[in-house]
């Protein structure tokens, strides 16, 4: 399957027209990998303007983004400059990395988040990659990753085409998500899988178009299940399609899916056959195309993210990812046992660099068995049995489909002396109204110090932690990394190659108001819907937005509400206001939510209305119809009604709301 596929986009590729002026391939950079040349980069990316919705970050698309970044921190620039021209020969080195560590207590054989499979008690970690370049159009890449447990070719990738599509056959890495901890549909929690993969990164039209499309094998399984139940053995692959649209600088919409099929006797399938599953998941795992085994696919995943740069004195990146692992009664466009992700990240606050992430997920994620229209692989979603997406799929018992919720808090600091200080921390709770294992509160904290010598960045980490289970360790490195992007120091205030200001027509705003609202409930599949009497309560919100012509607005906003005694949090990824001449403006957002109902429910949110600006100074009034669509959850626990053909309850929500909003 995968080399049939290879073949046609090997030959779509050379009887492409080469377009006028079209570039070659470039190389990718480090993935987790790197940490202290990956923190740069993202920081000089949210300085351009540039929203990042996957990962590895194109080497291309940082040096594009280098000369409206250095209008605002020239000294970062130049770091990262210095760094780059590492891939700017015919044949070189790109970067290189080697760790040395001892670990001790009853949890070390903890797998650290996104470390590409490796485990607390590996007494070391090497990675490096190098490359050779014969042509702007053809590239070797040589690389790989090593720890205790296995070795991955990781980084070893031959790229042919050009910057409209380029073809990487390989060890190549994907990460589908703006978040930078924690990506749910794929990510670098397992060893990188072989793969074919298709990508541009010019976008594409006005509408800033950006694609990637792959398939990869994963690792041998024993425990393929058949839709009768018998196993068979082999190699399922995994593939997906990501799509990106940035149609204005500094804000990104995203959408993904991903696929996992065949192995073994479980295989046979052609490209017709996934194409069908892949664009009507909703038969696919409910009612099947047929009973043959090419008629047969298993789990799949999607969602959709949102990436939102706020162009301030103190600038900021806004973020979401909305996925789910289902299909909701049928309909492809709703998202069942979901994920709700958000996160900000500050590249400077004072002297420092913070980011906050946070998720929170239903269960099933990763755990995947047979139907009678479905493969099943008893080993879960993922590579070398480890998870292929968010790293809390290894923080707990095998085959526990438990939901939960996670958080990371990571601040950077850039001392006089020169180098870079990082404290992390990050907290993961399996939730006890999911399972029935007694799992703890997970917490894992970081603090790390790294120093430029001559072309190397040299320091040292300690790493301390709880795992799910109740085992604590400790973990003590030093490392050595080729490729320097540190600041040696300085003498003077950092502010002094800080120069930002903000961007004409952005503006923060905090809103309050009151509501009007009502539910729709659909508990039980034997129970006829009811709607409950309409009812008030408050309405608080936070936002951002920027000026993207001369009369439209986009932005991002949270919101809170009081839905009859109960919580509804909501997320708008879109949000797009139009100004009339007149001081009358139109309002239109899309997002998620999530409701605190007896276990959390989520689904899609989306509204619009009209806001009357400046009825006073800096004061704007706006009356808004708010839709919270088919929320769910899972009735699992003892003291809910049961029965009925599904687990699930369904919620709409209703609102009217008029409020106030102070614009700043």
């Amino acid at each position: 399957m995968i080399k049939r596929i290879g073949l046609g986009v090997m030959l779509l590729l050379a009887g492409s027209p080469g377009e006028a002026g079209a570039r070659g391939v470039t190389p990718y950079l480090p993935l987790n990998l790197d940490p202290q040349i990956e923190r740069q980069v993202e920081r000089v990316l949210i300085l351009a303007d540039k929203p990042v919705m996957r990962r590895p970050i194109p080497a291309a698309v940082v040096l594009d983004a280098l000369p409206k970044a250095c209008e605002v921190d020239a000294a970062l620039c130049e770091r990262v400059r210095r760094f780059l021209a590492n891939y700017m020969h015919v044949s070189g080195v790109a970067f290189a990395s080697y760790e040395v560590a001892a670990a001790s207590g009853s949890g070390d054989k903890t797998v650290m988040p996104n470390q590409h499979g490796a485990g607390a008690d590996s007494h070391y970690r090497a990675a490096a990659a190098g490359y050779l370049q014969p042509s702007d159009y053809l590239l070797l890449g040589v690389g790989g990753v090593a720890d205790e447990g296995r070795a991955t070719a990781t980084g070893s990738v031959l790229s042919a085409g050009f910057d409209f599509a380029q073809l990487d056959l390989g060890y190549r890495d994907h990460w589908w998500s703006p978040m930078t901890d924690s990506a749910m549909l794929i990510s670098t929690e397992a060893p990188t899988m072989p793969s074919i993969t298709l990508s541009n990164y010019r976008p594409l039209t006005r509408l800033g178009l950006e694609y990637e499309l792959f398939v990869a094998r994963m690792s041998h399984s024993n425990d393929i299940e058949l839709t009768n139940g018998t196993l068979t053995r082999g190699y399922p692959k995994f593939g997906g399609l990501h799509l990106s649209f940035e149609p204005v600088s500094g804000w990104a919409l995203g959408a993904q899916r991903v696929i996992v099929w065949g192995g073994g006797a479980a295989g046979g399938q052609s490209f017709k056959d996934i194409l069908k599953a892949f664009f009507n998941p909703s038969r696919a795992q409910s009612t099947g195309f047929g009973t043959q085994s090419q008629d047969v696919i298993g789990k799949q995943e999607g969602g959709v993210s949102s990436r939102f740069i706020f162009p301030g004195r103190t600038p900021f990146a806004v973020y979401f990812e909305y996925a789910g692992n289902d299909t909701v009664q049928g309909h492809n466009y709703l998202l069942g046992k979901p994920d709700l992700s958000a996160g900000i990240h500050f590249p400077r606050v004072g002297p420092f660099d913070l980011t906050f992430e946070a998720s929170q997920w239903q269960p099933t994620w990763y755990v995947h068995h047979h139907s009678s229209v479905q493969t099943g692989y008893g080993d879960g979603i993922t590579n070398d049995r480890l998870t292929i997406g968010h790293w809390f799929g290894d923080q707990r018992v095998v085959g526990d489909a438990v939901g939960g919720r996670s958080n990371m808090l990571r601040v950077g600091f850039e001392p006089p002396f020169g180098g870079l200080l990082e404290a992390e921390y990050r907290m993961l709770v399996n939730d006890s109204y999911y399972s029935a294992i007694p799992y703890r509160h997970e917490n894992m904290g970081s603090l790390s110090y790294s120093h430029p010598w001559r072309e190397y960045a040299v320091g040292a980490e300690v790493e301390v932690g709880r795992d799910v289970f109740g085992g604590s360790f400790t973990r003590v490195a030093a490392f050595l990394r080729y490729g320097d992007a540190l600041r040696s120091g300085y003498a003077g205030s950092l502010d002094e190659s800080f120069a930002v200001e903000r961007a004409e027509g952005s503006e923060l705003y905090v809103d309050a108001g009151v509501t009007t609202n009502r539910v729709q409930q659909d508990v039980l599949s034997l129970q006829p819907r009811t709607t409950t009497p309409s009812s008030s309560g408050a309405h608080l919100g936070i936002g951002a937005r920027r000026q993207v012509s001369e009369h439209q607005d986009l932005g991002v906003a949270l919101e809170a509400d009081d839905v009859r005694g109960r919580s509804l949090f909501s997320v708008r990824a879109l949000d797009y206001r139009y100004r009339f001449d007149s001081p009358l403006a139109l309002n239109v957002f899309l997002g998620a939510s999530r409701y605190s109902l007896n276990t959390p429910a989520y689904g899609w949110y989306l509204g619009a209305g009209p806001q009357w600006r400046n009825v006073l100074p800096g004061w704007d009034l706006e009356v808004n119809y708010r839709y919270g669509v088919k929320i769910s959850r899972l009735r699992t626990l003892s003291t809910e009604p049961q029965g009925g053909y599904r687990p699930d309850a369904f919620y709409n929500v209703y609102l009217l709301s008029l409020g106030v909003s102070r614009r700043f």
